[in-house]
């Protein structure tokens, strides 16, 4: 990369600029901005003077400097002054961001507002925040309170989720290339996006007119621009019109400034190769029915292009019919090992199961390949919690998210929070933060998004998933039978808090779900608590890795200070290294490749009964020779009890395994090599976050290979 493109500047956003030119933005967009820029609005700010008795105090990172060294290479966004904030300001960044979305709420909708009491509410969010007792999802951390928000008004940004089905595919308002830019969309912005294959047989695939002359489409160098070029392929070949003819001019070329998401540019390359892979597709299914390959190869390249899009990040999840063949075959490696390699390791594949069906097939692909994953719709759509009554609690939901912890409508998008009751001393402290959990959360849906399907659906469900994390952590404290007791009470206390704020304070509907377990990404690692209900992949001493790129300030910062670095072998340009970091569980937890499978469906089971009205969740380790053939009979038997599952064999096969078991001894013996991490230099001249990667934990870090 040249000087120039190396030691380029972010350029300040010129707003009235993008309103003007910007004739791709919705008008729903617009509309936010012009609010988001009233002159005469005074924003909400917690007091200099209370942050800064927290500028002097050492946060208590998690897992020997893995918590803070994630933090920084994560969520730590640049400042004004071109410097990195400390975790004390990334928190002042979330809350005044947080009580600046109520503040705006209240006065356009004509509620009462008080600076004075929202700052006692944003305080004690802040400590409990700064105490790791529960935290923003990794969507909050890096996008609340930036830009994104306070100027830009992408609320969707905050959003861990969404779900869009294909049903209506040959719908002229909600289908044809409909749902493949609102996938499009939504994962350029950092949102997860599962979808359905629905809408298979429903479509002609008619081919391009060739007949006619082109139509071109100068692409703008926009998020709008990149996702209409992608809808015109796609309707050019559902309509049988005119071919497209694409001009890549205007797209920022390789390594310049991305305003407003940081980073640098991929340059036009991704989208190049993502038109000329859907128009092959498209072109070979000329005069036919759109089947479920196509949908998933479509939606799976379009993964793949976000990814090749350097700051963007993405996950998908595919639901097919359990008696769709074509589907379950789709990641099958001895029928389609090129395509796996190409895109279709963009998604995870899962089918939509029926309690009391036959699970002898699916049992056998997943002892096999790990997949499919299955979700029970009737399940998801009549229950809250499964302790709770049958009833119509969800009846319009049709599919989930990526990691399958929040039930969702088609075009609907979700948020979610995490807690970590194990840094609680008793259930009444614990209260108080779920109070204030719930209260992000809820806040998060008070945002418009740029899609007027989404906002139909948010504004009625106000649907949020108040997780936790650590919960093994918990048990091995307080026991199972008090932790199933915090589950239920506290369940019932969210409850209590979303009929007072929605009512009395909001105004609006309270929330259809309010409650998941989510498998929990990068944001467990900065408290130091085990992702979700799940048990430590390595045990009580572990080794924990993680991938940075070669030129990235931080990997100088873990040489120097003592922590194992290699070249990672499954990167063939050597750009990639992979950082050691020792870990030590101090509860002493077994290792999850030591919990028999039922033991880890019981705890699944329980934690839907208690605790989660949305899912929970949860891949279940199995050993192959010993439990694989258990799994057909374990799935009519838990079927009735859950909403969601994913199952995964210990055996993974892979160098530098994301966690891989020590001894004390060993543990021991790499401690005394470290030095305490400092990052000083670094905050002065290091690189700004890059944002949470997927959803899912684990195995994110896994290579596509």
């Amino acid at each position: 990369m040249d000087e120039e493109l190396r030691t380029e500047t972010k350029p300040k956003w010129d707003w009235q600029k993008e309103l003007r030119e910007n004739t791709l933005m919705s008008e729903v967009q617009k509309r936010i901005i012009e609010r988001l820029h009233d002159p005469t609005f005074r924003p909400f700010r917690l007091d200099p003077s209370f942050i800064a008795k927290f500028a002097s105090k050492k946060p208590a990172f998690g897992f020997n400097g893995l918590g803070e060294f994630t933090y920084y290479r994560t969520y730590s966004r640049s400042k004004s002054d071109e410097t990195l904030e400390r975790w004390h300001e990334t928190l002042e960044r979330v809350v005044n961001g947080t009580f600046n979305m109520q503040k705006r709420f209240a006065l356009d909708n004509g509620r009462p507002w008080n600076d004075y009491m929202a700052k006692k509410h944003a305080e004690e969010m802040y400590r409990r925040m700064f105490e790791f007792k529960f935290l923003p999802p990794g969507r909050g951390l890096w996008a609340m309170g930036t830009e994104i928000t306070e100027e830009r008004g992408l609320y969707a940004a905050l959003n861990n989720c969404a779900f869009v089905s294909t049903e209506q595919l040959n719908d002229l308002d909600l289908g044809f290339s409909k749902p493949f830019r609102f996938l499009k969309d939504m994962s350029m912005i950092g949102v997860g996006v599962g979808f359905d294959t629905e809408g298979a047989g429903k479509l002609l695939i008619r081919g391009t007119d060739t007949r006619r002359t082109p139509e071109k489409f100068v692409i703008p160098d926009t998020r709008e621009g990149w996702v209409e070029s992608v809808g015109r392929l796609l309707d050019s070949h559902f309509l049988g019109i005119a071919p497209m003819e694409f001009d890549y001019g205007l797209i920022r070329s390789h390594g310049r400034v991305i305003n407003g998401f940081g980073g640098k540019s991929a340059g036009a390359e991704p989208l190049i190769d993502l038109n000329k892979s859907l128009e092959h597709i498209l072109i070979q299914a000329k005069g036919s029915p759109i089947n479920s390959t196509a949908i998933v190869d479509i939606q799976n390249l379009i993964g793949k292009a976000v990814v090749a899009g350097n700051v963007r990040r993405t996950a998908e999840i595919a639901f097919g019919r359990p008696e769709d063949v074509e589907f379950l075959d789709l990641k099958n490696p001895e029928l389609y090992a090129e395509e796996n390699k190409h895109h279709r390791w963009a998604s995870n594949n899962s089918i939509m199961a029926e309690v009391g069906m036959d699970y002898s097939e699916i049992a056998e692909r997943i002892n096999r390949n790990g997949e499919p994953g299955l979700i029970w719709l009737d399940n998801i759509q009549h229950y809250g919690r499964m302790a709770d009554p049958r009833g119509n609690w969800d009846i319009r939901a049709v599919g989930t998210n990526p990691c399958v912890e929040q039930s969702l409508e088609s075009y609907e998008i979700c948020d979610l929070v995490e807690t970590f009751p194990h840094h609680h001393n008793s259930f009444e402290d614990y209260k108080r933060t779920l109070k204030y959990a719930y209260m992000y959360a809820k806040t998060v849906t008070l945002g418009m998004t740029h899609w007027k399907e989404t906002n139909q659906v948010l504004q009625r469900n106000r649907r949020i998933g108040t997780s936790m994390s650590g919960v093994q952590q918990l048990v091995a404290r307080i026991g199972l039978n008090e932790t199933i007791n915090w589950m239920d009470k506290g369940y019932q206390w969210i409850r209590e808090c979303d009929k007072e704020y929605s009512q009395n304070w909001f105004a609006i509907p309270e929330s259809i779900k309010v409650t998941s377990i989510k498998p929990s990404g990068t944001v467990s690692l900065l408290p130091g608590a085990t992702p979700g209900i799940h048990w430590p992949t390595g045990g009580e001493y572990y080794l924990r890795r993680i991938n940075v790129d070669n030129s990235h300030p931080l990997v100088t910062v873990a040489k120097e200070h003592g922590y194992p670095t290699e070249l990672s072998v499954y990167d063939d340009t050597g750009n990639t290294t992979v950082i050691e970091f020792p870990v030590h569980i101090k509860e002493g937890l077994r290792a999850e490749s030591e919990v028999p499978m039922w033991e880890q469906l019981e705890m699944v089971a329980l934690t839907q009964r208690y605790w989660a009205d949305n899912q929970v969740s949860a891949t279940v380790k199995f050993d192959r020779k010993k439990e694989g053939h258990q799994i057909a009979g374990a799935l009519p038997y838990f079927a009735p009890q859950l909403k969601g599952i994913s199952f995964l064999p210990n055996e993974h096969g892979y160098e530098q395994a994301p966690y891989e078991p020590i001894t004390r001894v060993q543990y021991e013996e790499r401690v005394r090599q470290l030095k305490p991490l400092d990052f000083t230099k670094y905050i002065l001249n290091g690189a700004e976050g890059i944002g949470e990667k997927f959803c899912s934990g684990e195995t994110c870090e896994l290579p596509k290979r």
